[in-house]
């Protein structure tokens, strides 16, 4: 079919699960002009729209099909300074491949055939590093303005990322050891290889963005602290509080919350015990609870480690609604299919069960049916009653959702936030109800994407130029 996408060719599943190497290869020169080539160039380019930073998605596709990659790397970064980490992680098929002309209108997700705009970005990005097009940033002695960014995630990035642009000095401040935030810590290698996301934040530094890590706003530093020193502070925390079940059992040996699994893995390396100190149990009936990305995430992390580690087990998925309601990438959800990985649907933890020795041993469930569309435009899973049944398991990961970090948020009174915990907006300038603080990503608005975090850090550097750095 004329209209088909290029698919991107990958690693062989049955190899791919006994290591973390990039599942996903990039397009190869060919590859990329035969896909760059089916765009048909809207005279009004819906992508745009639904690109979060507003790339200008139309223009670097024709830069590419002219072999002009500098050009489209040039366009790209001006709304986006990480193309080859977006390229990998952004669930476009949620965003701009949904948007494309190529999608009906009022479909869930993006259609087959739309243009892949993530993979065209990707290699672009790729390009840029590989030739390393980056330019140096002219050398500022004295700066007339300084901001602050707590936290190093996406959101953070972006705001250190747009105000260079204006000669603006910004310091970035990790609580952690690694740089990048959920990139870092949440993100397994075989979505997202660390070079390359090292690659594009230590990009920052050519601008002379600061970063110091192993600072807790909130505990080795204040928020007033901070404000004495820079005109402006950005909050991009994040949500790394776990969300839990709160159902009988829960705090039994060998229930992980999700971000604990995957922190230990992608950052602390727990995968190459004992070559790397920190240990991670490996169970060989894995039961992961949840349907979104950190889920299937956690789910192919567990998958990877029993094949390394030689074990013969399996991993399954349970959630409580079916396929078609999952919140998670489409594509993501096929990989673990093809990597073996089970699931259960329309299927409700009620209870965990355990040995006399206090480890997890099982899950009691309920099977659900689904209500009608309910205010939020999804459908509730409704326990049947007489359905209870028995999931044998010995390790449990439980990615249901996190909630905002409150480390920093509990040592000041005056941040107004909602009834979720996480800080309130004006949502026209990301501004809190403390002059000069603003915030984003997840703090604000709960779990989102990495490129919805970006589109508020964006918006909340403009506001900053806008109202106090000019």
């Amino acid at each position: 079919m004329k209209n088909s996408i290029i698919r991107p060719k990958e690693l062989d599943a049955k190899e791919r699960v006994y290591s973390f190497d990039e599942v996903v290869m990039g397009y190869d020169e060919t590859e990329m002009l035969q896909e760059a080539k089916r765009c048909i160039q809207c005279k009004n380019p819906t992508c745009i729209l639904g690109c979060p930073v507003e790339i200008n998605i139309k223009k670097f596709i024709y830069q590419l099909t002219q072999k002009d990659f500098e050009g489209a790397y040039k366009t790209i970064f001006e709304k986006n300074r990480f193309p080859s980490i977006c390229g990998r992680v952004c669930p476009a098929e949620y965003q701009c491949r949904k948007a494309c002309v190529f999608t009906p209108k009022n479909q869930p997700f993006a259609s087959e055939n739309a243009i892949n705009i993530p993979l065209l970005e990707r290699f672009v990005g790729d390009y840029a590093r590989e030739k390393n097009l980056i330019e140096k940033h002219k050398n500022v002695k004295n700066y007339k303005y300084k901001v602050a960014c707590i936290g190093s995630g996406p959101a953070s990035l972006t705001v250190a990322g747009e105000l260079t642009r204006y000669n603006i000095k910004v310091d970035i401040f990790e609580a952690l050891h690694s740089l990048g935030g959920v990139l870092s810590y949440g993100i397994p290698t075989f979505r997202l290889p660390r070079e390359v996301l090292n690659y594009e934040i230590n990009l920052l530094k050519n601008y002379d963005v600061g970063f110091f890590t192993g600072i807790i706003v909130g505990k080795t530093l204040t928020l007033q602290e901070l404000l004495k020193e820079y005109n402006c502070v950005f909050i991009g925390t994040g949500a790394g509080t776990p969300v839990w079940l709160n159902i009988k059992g829960e705090n039994l040996v060998n229930i992980y919350s999700a971000n604990e699994y995957l922190t230990r893995v992608n950052l602390m390396r727990a995968d190459k015990f004992p070559t790397y100190t920190t240990p991670i149990n490996t169970g060989k009936k894995v039961t992961v609870i949840g349907g979104g990305n950190t889920a299937i995430d956690a789910a192919r992390v567990a998958l990877r480690i029993q094949k390394i580690k030689k074990i013969n087990g399996t991993v399954t998925i349970i959630y409580r609604r079916t396929e078609a309601e999952m919140p998670a990438r489409r594509t993501e959800i096929e990989h673990a299919k093809e990597e073996g990985i089970e699931f259960e649907f329309l299927t409700m933890p009620k209870e965990f069960i355990s040995d006399d020795k206090g480890n997890v041993t099982g899950i009691k469930c309920l099977k659900c049916k689904l209500s009608e569309l309910d205010d939020t435009g999804r459908r509730k899973p409704i326990p049947i009653e007489n359905s209870e049944f028995i999931i044998e398991t010995d390790l449990v990961i439980v990615a249901i959702g996190l909630q905002a970090n409150q480390t920093l948020l509990s040592t000041v009174a005056e941040l107004k936030t909602n009834k979720w915990g996480e800080i309130e907006v004006d949502k026209n300038t990301m501004e809190t109800s403390i002059p000069k603080v603003f915030a984003g990503g997840d703090i604000v608005g709960g779990e989102g994407t990495i490129i919805e975090a970006m589109g508020m850090g964006k918006k909340a550097a403009k506001s900053m130029l806008n109202k106090y750095l000019t």
